[in-house]
């Protein structure tokens, strides 16, 4: 590399804004780029404005549209042509000629993040590699640990070589879809010198025990988050909860609420049980919703206090409702690294949540939040009732969020490995 220019780096991502991987490899770009980076981003699908000259859609919509739907329509057909679980597995059997972008030619180091439903297929990886630039993959959840699905729940046959794959139609044979993909991911693999990134520990761990990335060290760099502009008090005046008058508050968002695996009615469940068994503190809170819903009918069994604010593109205003609640929650059934717990957490609400995923790199239990032990609705009433019985010092959590998440921390240490590979290849004469 010359060093008298900036390090150059593509990030490729499914999207620049759409979805939580988008937005925080958006973030990250922006945090290289305060470093004095040359990052810029190559999506699939581009939301941001055509006046954001960092990022680049790859090809016309219409080739991106026929390598989208002929992934989809192979899965539709292995699945018995039943369209369940059509969006929760992925095979990289379609994708674009990433490695023909012009802004992926110049990067002395190509970043991936989430990648799937036609952005690049398996061979389109390996023709990536033959450029011969460091390539580093920053996984945003299971898939490149697994045969086929994003996260594997309970299943542990990624652990071994998969195959009767539970979440397709095909999954009573060993050699079905996920084994098959599982195989060439192993020689795609094989072939290549990539760099793996998990968000967490928690993901680091299931990589860890993988066929497929076990004996490949995976580096642990958490998603960036604009700590700074996380307020820990409201503005004064602000409007938004006047009908809950001086009620304290918690809150809960997704992109998707009612999305089963968020838990919604775990959390509908949990409190009612504080409202039946302890109305004194049912009657002085109110519950803060939101994100996209599609059947709002799951609120009519809700006895406790709430507001539902729908969706919140403003991010000022959703650090204002962050900021304005005591307690902010996670009832997911597993989560990678849950954005939503350390935005609150650095508006200074107390994080409530289970233990199944990220969340420990976040939560220390009973020390900034609460970890419940199970994922029923009584274990997640009791941590809430636990935080709202605490005095938190809202700027202690907020300094604690900005030691690990902020955005200056995350970039940099991104720099640190950028360079290492570049170093061992200048090393090696590469």
């Amino acid at each position: 590399m010359n060093n008298s220019r900036p390090l150059k780096v593509a990030l490729v991502c499914h999207s620049d804004r759409l979805g939580g991987a988008a937005v925080v490899t958006y973030r990250l770009m922006q945090a290289l780029r305060a470093e004095g980076v040359d990052a810029r981003m190559v999506v699939f699908t581009r939301l941001s404005s055509p006046l954001d000259t960092e990022v680049s859609l790859l090809m016309p919509r219409w080739k991106r549209a026929w390598k989208f739907m002929a992934e989809r329509a192979l899965i539709f057909a292995r699945n018995g042509f039943d369209r369940s679980n059509v969006f929760t597995v992925s095979t990289a059997s379609h994708g674009m000629p990433l490695h023909r972008h012009p802004w992926i030619q110049e990067a002395d180091v190509i970043n991936l993040n989430w990648i799937n439903q036609g952005v690049v297929s398996l061979k389109g990886l390996r023709k990536l590699n033959e450029l011969g630039k460091p390539v580093v993959w920053t996984m945003h959840d299971m898939w490149c640990m697994t045969g086929i699905c994003h996260h594997a729940h309970s299943c542990r046959r990624y652990e071994g070589e998969c195959g009767c794959c539970p979440l397709i139609k095909d999954g009573a044979s060993e050699n079905d879809l996920s084994h098959r993909t599982w195989l060439r991911k192993r020689a795609l693999y094989d072939a290549s010198h990539m760099r793996f990134v998990a968000v967490s520990n928690w993901l680091a761990g299931c990589a860890a025990r993988s066929s497929l990335l076990g004996n490949t060290p995976v580096e642990v760099i958490p998603n960036a988050f604009p700590v700074e502009s996380f307020p820990t008090e409201p503005y004064p005046n602000f409007p938004a909860f006047e009908p809950m008058g001086n009620r304290r508050r918690i809150i809960m968002g997704a992109a998707r609420l009612d999305d089963p695996i968020k838990g919604l009615d775990v959390a509908v469940e949990a409190l009612n049980i504080i409202f039946d068994e302890h109305p004194d503190l049912a009657h002085s809170t109110g519950m803060i919703f939101f994100g996209d819903i599609r059947d709002r009918s799951i609120f009519d069994k809700l006895r406790f206090s709430y507001m539902y604010m729908g969706r919140v593109t403003d991010p000022r205003l959703l650090r204002q409702y962050y900021a304005s609640s005591d307690v902010v929650i996670s009832a997911s059934q597993f989560e990678t690294l849950p954005g939503t717990l350390i935005e609150g957490q650095a508006a200074g609400a107390l994080p409530v949540t289970f233990g199944n995923g990220g969340q420990g790199d976040i939560v220390t239990h009973k020390v900034n939040g609460y970890i419940a032990a199970e994922r029923t609705p009584r274990a997640l009433a009791d941590g809430i009732i636990w935080a709202l019985n605490q005095q938190q010092d809202r700027q202690a959590l907020h300094d604690g969020v900005a030691q690990r998440f902020s955005a200056d921390v995350v970039a940099r240490r991104y720099i640190d490995l950028y360079q290492s590979m570049l170093s061992a290849r200048a090393g090696k004469g590469e």
